[in-house]
């Protein structure tokens, strides 16, 4: 060795040299990644129409159902990356689960649900938005419907490119409207409709936000704030898991299993009523188990909350395969009925090979680009445990079963960052509260200044104002370019 090379100056600089190659590598490997999302998104979407080329019965708009096919799968890639992180995004903040573990558990879930209870039948005009026979032949129908499952996928890719969750059904229910008034006029639109979708807009995520709120303060005052932590956990948290296990049953009995068996809104609650009184007997001895030994603290109490959030991650993201594949298929499903049998005024069912790409496009998207929103719902509006992130998830499948009952069409996006947006100002409310009372048992503290005052605010008013934004434009924006993308293709095919 030479005296260069054993100098320890050399040896610094050689390993800053190896730090930069090592840094290069990390960086590459970054950009690469969005690289081979897109790659593999791609090929699926060909894939999709290859198997519409395959399995497609008629040689009459052949090309038309291709190309639906491939617009459809850029529609469920785009629902698995923007929607999902709903289901999963507080169950990761809490550290309950993984993104890894996260991913895997709604992959699975969400293709359970859309193959197995998903899509039982889907309207000709989505939701009833537009009266079928103001479209006045099968290939205006068809451009239109086309029109509306592009507008929706690329709403729904900008604002998950922008980091903004919304109601891919809002999306489509705007496309679908834009279209609509493109091809007919406004008064093709069913506008007593229309009107209950916006009043959804308001009143189902304040009732979310309420919900978990109710929750996040019953937790606190039955649990948190007593003496005993582990003795009043004892007694509580296996009733709010029968209360959990109770609304998911509801839930699934109304909302998850359409396709299997038809339930009405009493007989589900009964279904849930008893298998929430079974799991909460149920519970008793478990959670006495689980909870010998913990100390008197609230980190304590924290894994007592882990099992039934993963169950409930698990559970949100089954219902919504079941109800959301029909965002991305439905559409398609629409145009391949009346591709096949020129009949656009009856409802149609989804064919399996229809269901299968909503299912598996969902899954990708997901996994490929799912993360980023992931981590907004879970982390980057309020900080969450496990004990409000349950509150989240349960405040979900209540809200969907109050929904059901008053007839309104809700969207799970809405809800459950309605519900993330409750726990943290509710959070806010409490803190501020608790510091009053501490000031009037101490009057000689100083108060915080305003600047201190607003850094402690518990969510993030930047995020919570792009949200709002990004919801109040949902429909007219993918409106306004759904009936531009008809009249593009109408006056190109016309």
């Amino acid at each position: 060795m030479t005296e260069k090379q054993g100098d320890p100056r050399h040896l610094e600089t050689l390993d800053r040299d190896l730090a930069r190659f090592s840094n290069l590598e990390s960086a590459t490997s970054l950009v690469a990644r969005p690289t081979v999302g897109l790659g593999i998104s791609f090929i699926f979407v060909v894939l999709a129409g290859l198997a519409a080329m395959l399995l497609f019965d008629q040689s009459n708009n052949l090309l038309i159902v291709v190309v639906a096919a491939c617009l459809g799968a850029y529609m469920a890639l785009n629902i698995g990356a923007n929607d999902v992180a709903n289901n999963m995004g507080p169950a990761v903040g809490a550290n309950a689960l993984s993104m890894g573990g996260a991913i895997a558990i709604a992959v699975v879930f969400e293709s359970a649900g859309a193959l197995i209870a998903g899509g039982d039948v889907v309207s000709t005009i989505a939701k009833g938005i537009i009266a079928p026979e103001s479209m006045g032949t099968a290939s205006v129908f068809i451009w239109a419907m086309m029109a509306a499952l592009l507008s929706a996928a690329l709403w729904v890719n900008l604002a998950t490119w922008l980091g903004a969750p919304v109601s891919t059904t809002h999306s489509v229910v705007g496309g679908v409207m834009g279209a609509g008034i493109a091809a007919a006029g406004f008064a093709a639109v069913n506008w007593p409709t229309m009107g209950t979708i916006a009043a959804s807009w308001v009143i189902s995520p304040m009732l979310g936000g309420a919900i978990a709120a109710l929750f996040l303060a019953l937790i606190k005052s039955r649990i948190i704030y007593r003496e005993d932590k582990i003795a009043a956990a004892r007694v509580w948290v296996p009733i709010l898991v029968g209360i959990m296990a109770g609304a998911f049953a509801s839930y699934l009995a109304l909302k998850g299993l359409k396709k299997i068996i038809k339930i009405d809104l009493p007989t589900a609650l009964l279904i849930g009523a008893v298998i929430g009184g079974l799991i909460w007997v149920a519970m008793i001895p478990v959670i006495r188990k689980q909870s010998e030994g913990l100390e008197n603290r609230n980190k304590s109490l924290k894994t007592l909350f882990s099992i039934p959030l993963v169950v409930s991650a698990a559970l949100l993201s089954f219902a919504h395969g079941a109800n959301d594949v029909a965002n991305a298929v439905g559409p398609l499903a629409a145009i391949v009925h009346a591709s096949q049998s020129g009949d656009f005024l009856e409802a149609a069912s989804i064919p399996i090979w229809v269901m299968v790409i909503g299912a598996f496009g969902i899954s990708f998207g997901l996994f490929l680009f799912g993360p980023k929103l992931i981590r907004m719902v879970g982390g980057q509006i309020t900080k969450l445990n496990p004990m409000r992130a349950y509150c989240v998830a349960l405040s979900a499948a209540i809200t969907v079963i109050v929904a059901s009952w008053l007839g309104l069409p809700v969207s799970s996006t809405h809800i459950a960052v309605g519900a993330v947006f409750g726990v943290g100002f509710f959070r806010e409310w409490d803190a501020e509260r608790r510091i009053k009372k501490a000031r009037l048992a101490m009057p000689e503290r100083a108060s915080y200044a305003p600047e201190e005052r607003r850094r402690r605010k518990l969510v993030r008013r930047s995020h919570f104002m792009t949200i709002i934004a990004a919801w109040i434009i949902t429909v007219p924006a993918a409106a306004i370019l759904s009936g531009t993308i008809f009249f593009l293709i109408n006056s190109t095919m016309g």
